[in-house]
């Protein structure tokens, strides 16, 4: 009897799992990545109180959000607009060409990350400071890209 409750249990949790790993396929793409968002922007004195390694991280973080975000303004600016929020087909050649970006910009950013935290400590503190800023600046703009 214990078996039996066991196969079945079992069994249930395989076609659970199964059912929802067609969902996510299923799912609709957003074309700005959720992840791509800055969970607080800071000015020059917050950042000139922080380390060097902090910076460099919000560097790198920055980045990040500007390489998932800028190629797509002419479609979004923000996260959570799908390609069928534009119409697009929902075809397997779409979908496969979407999951193939996705994968570049992953790739893309992994290595630039590794690369960054190679030669941003010989950065001038103040230099990361600007650049920051900088970032911030061009991802507050895109805030007001849709009411222009």
């Amino acid at each position: 009897m214990k078996a039996k409750i066991l196969y079945i249990s079992i069994a249930f949790l395989f076609i659970s799992t199964a059912s929802f790993a067609q969902d996510k396929k299923k799912a609709p793409l957003s074309i700005i990545s959720r992840t791509a968002i800055i969970k607080k922007y800071y000015d020059k004195n917050e950042l000139s109180s922080l380390p060097k390694g902090e910076l460099m991280e919000l560097c790198v973080e920055r980045v990040a959000v500007l390489a998932k975000t800028l190629p797509y303004i002419s479609l979004a600016t923000k996260p959570g607009i799908t390609l069928e929020d534009f119409g697009i087909p929902k075809t397997s050649e779409y979908r496969k060409a979407f999951e193939g970006q996705e994968e570049n910009t992953k790739e893309y950013l992994d290595n630039t990350a590794e690369y960054q935290k190679k030669i941003l400590p010989y950065g001038d503190k103040d230099d990361l400071i600007k650049a920051i800023l900088f970032y911030e600046n061009i991802l507050k703009s895109l805030h007001e890209f849709d009411d222009m």
